[in-house]
């Protein structure tokens, strides 16, 4: 898997077969981050981060400081080695934790990538979590599967089976 653009472009991203992720699809990648140009985000969370793509997508268009939280140790590991090679005075955090318990005691965020599984039954918690942690003119952003709906204040662009849904504050 290799980033799309900015400083970082064609950068490769190390993955696994034996950690369990969906690693969101290049052209779904592509979709977001031409939504969010120009990219004025400095503080991004990535939640449910897996291989940490998103995260590493926008540090290569310029945000400042990266918050990844994931579940899965393994997962956690190969971000560390993976933002290795991409310091260029952007700051990495690493949390091996659960993503909800994260929201609960963490600070505000310009931009919110969630992954969560598909087969996720919280999606109003976490929608609601994330957004009370977005700051002035933040955006959200879910990746669900296409069976979830949401109310109108979201644009919701479905690409196959998987949908994105962005909220802006």
């Amino acid at each position: 898997m290799r980033i799309l653009a900015g400083r970082f472009k064609g950068q490769r991203i190390i993955t696994k077969k034996n950690i369990p992720y969906r690693p969101t699809k290049s052209l779904v990648r592509k979709s977001i981050f031409d939504r969010l140009n120009p990219f004025n985000f400095s503080l991004v969370l990535d939640l449910f981060s897996g291989s940490g793509i998103f995260g590493f997508e926008a540090a290569s268009r310029g945000a400042d400081h990266i918050t990844f939280v994931e579940k899965n140790s393994k997962a956690i590991d190969l971000i560390k080695k993976n933002s290795q090679n991409k310091n260029n005075n952007i700051i990495f955090s690493y949390y091996n934790a659960d993503a909800f318990k994260f929201l609960k005691s963490c600070n505000n965020f310009d931009l919110i990538f969630a992954d969560p599984p598909y087969d996720n039954e919280n999606l109003e918690i976490l929608i609601n979590s994330c957004l009370s942690k977005l700051s002035v003119d933040g955006k959200f952003i879910l990746e669900t599967s296409t069976k979830h709906s949401f109310n109108n204040s979201v644009k919701q662009v479905k690409f196959g089976e998987s949908q994105i849904n962005i909220w802006n504050n």
